[in-house]
C-alpha cells in the first residue's frame, strides 16, 4: 500500500496522497500516507461521515473535487481542508470484494489541478491499492484463523484434563457455552482456558 501512496504522489498535480479504509461498523484507518494532512483530512471526514474518501468508498467510482471553495457537497469537511490549503481532491474507490471499503485519495494545494491522464493514472493505481489491501486482509485473517485455532485446541485440552472428558465432548461444551452466550467460540476458548487454567476451584 505504501508504494501505492508514493506512486500517486508523483502524479502529475498531486502535492499528497494516502489509502483511506472504512470497515463495517464505521472504523476509519489511514494508510500510507505521503504527509501527515491526508490522515488529519482522514479524520475530518470520520468525524463528520462526509467528504470525497468517503463517497468514494461507499459507493462511487471517482469522486473528485476541483475546486474545493467553490465546493458545497461536504461542507464541514471543505471547510478544514480549504483551511488546511487543499484545493483539489480526487478519491477513487478500492473494490475489495469485502466488508471493507476503501478509497485512494491524492489531494493537490491549488485548484484545476487533476486533468483526465492524472484521473487515469489514479484508476490504475486504485487497482493496485485495492489488491494491496486485499492482500493485507487475507494475511490478517490468516493470522487470526491460526490463533483462533490454538487458543481452541488449548481451551479442549485443559477442559478433557480437568473434567475428564474426550476431545468431542470438551469442544461440545464450548460450543454449547458459545451458543447459550451469543459469543464467538474463539472467545469462550480464550476465556475457558483462562478460567481452567486457575485450577481446581476452592471451597
Amino acid at each position: 500500500m505504501a508504494e501505492s501512496g508514493r506512486k500517486c504522489r508523483r502524479a502529475e498535480g498531486a502535492d499528497s496522497a494516502d489509502i483511506l479504509t472504512i470497515t463495517g461498523r464505521g472504523k476509519y484507518d489511514s494508510f500510507a500516507p505521503t504527509s501527515a494532512l491526508p490522515a488529519e483530512l482522514d479524520s475530518v471526514q470520520a468525524q463528520f461521515g462526509e467528504g470525497p474518501c468517503v463517497d468514494a468508498a461507499a459507493d462511487g467510482s471517482v469522486t473528485r473535487s476541483d475546486d474545493l471553495e467553490n465546493e458545497r457537497r461536504w461542507p464541514q469537511f471543505t471547510r478544514e481542508a480549504v483551511r488546511s490549503g487543499v484545493r483539489s481532491i480526487v478519491s477513487f474507490r478500492l473494490y475489495t470484494h469485502s466488508h471493507v471499503a476503501g478509497a485512494l485519495n491524492v489531494l493537490a494545494m491549488k485548484a484545476h489541478a487533476f486533468g483526465d491522464e492524472a484521473v487515469t493514472v489514479g484508476e490504475v493505481l486504485a487497482a493496485h491499492a485495492a489488491i494491496a489491501v486485499t492482500s493485507g486482509q487475507r494475511e490478517t485473517q490468516l493470522r487470526s484463523a491460526l490463533v483462533n485455532r490454538d487458543l481452541i485446541g488449548q481451551a479442549k485440552g485443559m477442559l478433557m484434563e480437568r473434567f475428564s472428558v474426550g476431545a468431542d465432548q470438551a469442544f461440545e461444551i464450548l460450543v454449547k457455552l458459545s451458543q447459550t452466550s451469543n459469543t464467538p467460540v474463539a472467545a469462550i476458548a480464550a476465556i475457558a482456558a483462562k478460567v481452567v487454567g486457575l485450577g481446581p476451584d476452592r471451597r
